[in-house]
């Protein structure tokens, strides 16, 4: 499974950015997608992320209610709507695929990242 993304950027606080993530290749296998984020100094944290059959969504804490996850099949990529940002969602963002198993995702396939800068 080939991962790019797009649609990373500079925004102000309180501004709207949507990133993008097109699958490409066999995904036999993959059962979810997911986003994860990596800010400086700090550890790749688990944002979002969707699990086929059904579109169950899981968010972290300190995104819900400001960011959504989706995807449409149809184009084979996956999106993130991102509300309301705030500096700290300053970070490089990573798609991702890989499995939802007993409660727990296991990304086995990543993009390359794009850049997201809150200005305060």
């Amino acid at each position: 499974v080939q991962l790019v993304e797009s649609g990373g950027g500079l925004v102000q606080a309180g501004g709207s950015l949507r990133l993008s993530c097109a699958a490409s290749g066999s995904t036999f296998g993959i059962n979810s997608m997911g986003w994860y984020r990596q800010a400086p100094g700090k550890q790749r944290e688990l944002v979002a992320l969707i699990i086929s059959g059904g579109g169950s969504t899981k968010y972290a804490d300190s995104v819900k209610g400001r960011f959504t996850i989706s995807r449409d099949d149809a184009k084979n990529t996956m999106y993130l709507q991102m509300n309301s940002l705030k500096p700290e969602d300053t970070a490089v963002y990573y798609c991702n695929a890989g499995q939802y198993y007993i409660g727990s995702y296991y990304p086995e396939y990543w993009g390359q990242g794009t850049q997201v800068t809150v200005s305060s």
